[in-house]
């Protein structure tokens, strides 16, 4: 059975990132998202965009994978190469839990490269990272042309990475099952995936707190977060296939 894992910002929830999204409870409630998202803020003043990105990768790696993370990577490792993750998160997460095969829709806080040529960049390490927000900091150059290195998101307006999409929509279109967890189902392209899955005909299976765009589409609809009802669902799976 090939499963399919599809997560959002609730996904961390339980480790103390809180989502975008929550009225009175988001990381960005006091905060314009263009102003620290996008390429044209960034070439108008990029240190206070450095900074924030720096601090968001300080809070990814303070904090743990909950078990829900760590449910998802056991699965992985019980069935190689049956189940895939895709994140539209940017922290590190599911990696840090034990996954392997990832995609990162948006791109990753701690995959910095260059600007301009593109070019990765492996000169930060986590004593580079700030234990506290500061209002601004420089970027370093890239050694190959001098540009500025920037986080290895996606801002408002750039195309997601080819790769990690393709991969993505190669799992949506071939999965049995289809785990979405923790996303609103409102942020294209990404929240189309589970559109084409279950086109495709795999069985969607949701698990989140509250209802959102995608609870219609889903076969079933776990009403709890994802640090306590994935390693319910993981258990239940292993038992009906074992």
């Amino acid at each position: 059975m090939r499963i399919e894992v599809f997560t959002g910002a609730g996904m961390s929830a339980d480790s103390g990132l809180d989502t975008f999204r929550d009225a009175g409870t988001g990381l960005w409630e006091n905060v314009d998202p263009t102003a620290l998202a996008s390429i044209d803020a960034w070439a108008r003043d990029p240190e206070p965009m450095w900074a924030w990105y720096l601090w968001r990768a300080r809070k990814s790696l303070d904090a743990a994978p909950n078990a829900g993370h760590v449910a998802v990577a056991d699965w992985q490792a019980e069935g190689p190469g049956q189940v895939h993750v895709t994140t539209q998160n940017i922290d590190n997460l599911h990696e840090r839990a034990g996954a392997r095969d990832v995609a990162h829709l948006h791109g990753s806080l701690f995959d910095f490269r260059c600007t301009i040529c593109a070019r990765p960049y492996r000169g930060i390490h986590d004593g580079d990272i700030p234990v506290e927000p500061v209002e601004r900091a420089t970027p370093p150059t890239c050694p190959r042309c001098g540009n500025l290195i920037r986080p290895g998101v996606v801002w408002f307006g750039e195309a997601l990475p080819h790769d990690e999409w393709d991969a993505a929509e190669r799992w949506a279109r071939r999965a049995d099952v289809m785990v979405v967890v923790g996303t609103s189902g409102v942020v294209y392209p990404a929240a189309g995936l589970p559109v084409l899955a279950a086109q495709s005909g795999a069985v969607i299976i949701e698990v989140t707190p509250q209802p959102t765009e995608l609870t219609g589409l889903a076969a079933v609809s776990l009403s709890t977060t994802a640090a306590h009802g994935l390693p319910l669902l993981y258990d239940a799976v292993r038992d009906a296939v074992g």
